[in-house]
């Protein structure tokens, strides 16, 4: 059984391989990005919404209500950052129902890399709201025994975050072909279900737990809260 997707090597150029987990990011990316283009391409006071559009506008404001709701400081880069997580793990995910696609939330080196992210976003996002003195305090509140302490729970989330997304996926991968070789023709339309379910959970997960810890970092003590209007 194949365990992940680096593991395969869809061509080689000039000596390197790319595997799966390349092809099928870029894949991801092309349809998220052809489609914001095709819907987007009229985007005119003086002409209608399509129900494509319509459709992605309702997305986005479901992912800034979210935001808002969770963050004390909503923000357009928090929207920005947050809901391209959504969508880029979400449409790796919910793409799993298409027969030889593998996503690549389902190799390792991707969750690390979108939890990397993620750390390095938290940091950005604090020293621009706070500056680089205010964001500092953070680490060493409510004293300064606590930097070391601080530090490890920031290096812990990134590892949890990567480690839990690809083995969310990998589990689901792992039944799917235990069911599918008890039972071949009844468990793969379960399985689709429940893969579209639990892709769109876990993309939904990650999204909010990234927005949680920008939140944190941006948000000063005893600040009230404010939310952006258009």
């Amino acid at each position: 059984m194949q365990l992940t997707p680096d593991e395969v090597i869809v061509f080689t150029i000039g000596g390197i391989g790319f595997s799966e987990t390349i092809v099928y990011t870029w894949v991801v990316m092309a349809i998220l990005t052809g489609t914001s283009v095709l819907i987007t391409r009229n985007l005119r006071p003086d002409v209608p919404p399509s129900r494509w559009r319509t459709a992605l506008e309702v997305i986005v404001t479901g992912i800034q209500r979210q935001i808002e709701d969770i963050s004390r400081q909503a923000s357009r880069h928090v929207l920005y950052f947050s809901g391209t997580l959504f969508l880029f793990i979400a449409t790796s995910n919910l793409l799993l129902v298409i027969p030889g696609f593998s996503p690549p939330t389902a190799s390792l080196s991707t969750t690390a890399a979108l939890a990397l992210s993620v750390l390095i976003a938290v940091p950005l996002f604090g020293i621009s709201r706070q500056g680089l003195g205010g964001y500092l305090k953070i680490y060493i509140r409510p004293s300064p025994i606590m930097l070391p302490f601080n530090l490890i729970s920031e290096f812990s989330r990134g590892v949890s975050l990567s480690i839990r997304l690809y083995g969310n996926v990998m589990s689901g991968a792992v039944i799917a072909g235990i069911l599918l070789g008890l039972a071949p023709f009844f468990f793969p339309v379960v399985m689709d279900v429940l893969g579209l379910l639990t892709g769109l959970i876990q993309a939904y997960i990650f999204a909010v737990l990234a927005t949680v810890y920008i939140s944190l970092a941006t948000t000063r003590p005893g600040e009230p809260v404010k939310k952006e209007r258009d």
